[in-house]
């Protein structure tokens, strides 16, 4: 990874914002670039935001991921198509696909395949605009979360869908994951708000009073037990759509998904190997133009099926 390094000169005498600075001095790094392509910036050896202030004699270094590049392509790679029609086209996204193009990932995304698919021309990147990069992603899942994610064909359609995400109306999205250990209660309602992690920018953490309002609905359908190893398995709806929300509300109620890399820090005997057991399982939304909910479903992934049969031969059902 790249590395800059600039130190102001004594003689400067304004404070300036850290971003402003570093675009003054690099014309060709600014805030998006800063955002979307950097992964470490520390102010004289302490990380920092790009809002901070700089002075005379300050050290900046910024480590920088990729350049961002001037297009992006479409890319023929195969896609499990659960429906399509000249609106939308619901997809069946496979663990370890991105959804749209960013740092460290600009190519192999769901929106490289989308570009092939529906015959559409490379895109130009827009340098101070980088909403460019996602047409017809109206929301995502994460790279490891696989399942369900319906996108927009035109213009149209992604204003009808949006609206319908953003206040989740008419709509409803049922996701199954086998976590770690069991519930205190078979069913519940998490209601918390959701911040991101003030230690670890990358995590996203449950907070009392501060974030965004986060709304899970989860139902444990069973629970298996063998020895001094415990699992679960849910299906959970969710109310709303914050970055990371099931997982950092299962881990908060003591049943962290099995395979998370991130919000587990717990080893399986039985299953080392495994990877994010989240799965987008159902989506009931209303197509563009449409007064009735549709409903759409993405069948279970085999990974999901080898840990079941696991679970279901060896272990004991208690619940």
């Amino acid at each position: 990874m790249p590395c800059f390094s600039f130190e102001v000169p004594k003689s400067y005498s304004l404070q300036t914002r850290l971003d402003k600075y570093v675009s003054l001095v690099c014309p060709e790094m600014n805030r998006s670039k800063l955002k979307s392509g950097s992964t470490s910036i520390t102010l004289n050896g302490k990380q920092s935001k790009l809002a901070a202030k700089v002075r005379s004699g300050d050290k900046i270094e910024i480590i920088w991921e990729d350049s961002i590049p001037n297009d992006i392509e479409p890319e023929n790679i195969q896609l499990d198509i659960i429906y399509e029609d000249e609106n939308v086209t619901v997809v069946n996204k496979k663990q370890g696909m991105v959804t749209h193009p960013a740092s460290g990932n600009w190519n192999g995304t769901l929106v490289n395949a989308l570009l092939y698919r529906w015959q559409l021309q490379k895109i130009k990147i827009d340098q101070n605009n980088l909403d460019c990069i996602r047409p017809g992603i109206v929301h995502r899942l994460d790279k490891d979360t696989s399942g369900i994610i319906i996108t927009a064909r035109n213009r149209k359609s992604e204003e009808w869908l949006h609206e319908q995400f953003l206040h989740h109306n008419f709509i409803q999205k049922e996701y199954i994951a086998i976590c770690f250990g069991k519930p205190k209660e078979m069913s519940g309602v998490i209601d918390t708000f959701i911040k991101r992690d003030s230690k670890d920018r990358k995590k996203f953490c449950v907070s009392k009073t501060t974030g965004k309002r986060a709304v899970s609905i989860y139902q444990c359908v069973g629970i298996y037990e063998r020895g001094n190893e415990t699992y679960s398995l849910f299906r959970i709806r969710i109310k709303t759509g914050r970055t990371h929300q099931i997982r950092v509300h299962l881990k908060h109620i003591g049943c962290s998904i099995l395979g998370d890399p991130i919000y587990s820090s717990k080893t399986s005997k039985t299953f080392s190997s495994a990877t994010l057991m989240l799965h987008s399982y159902i989506m009931k939304i209303r197509l563009p133009m449409q007064k009735k909910q549709t409903t759409f479903k993405a069948f279970v992934p085999l990974r999901f099926r080898k840990v079941m049969y696991v679970l279901h031969k060896t272990f004991k059902k208690v619940r």
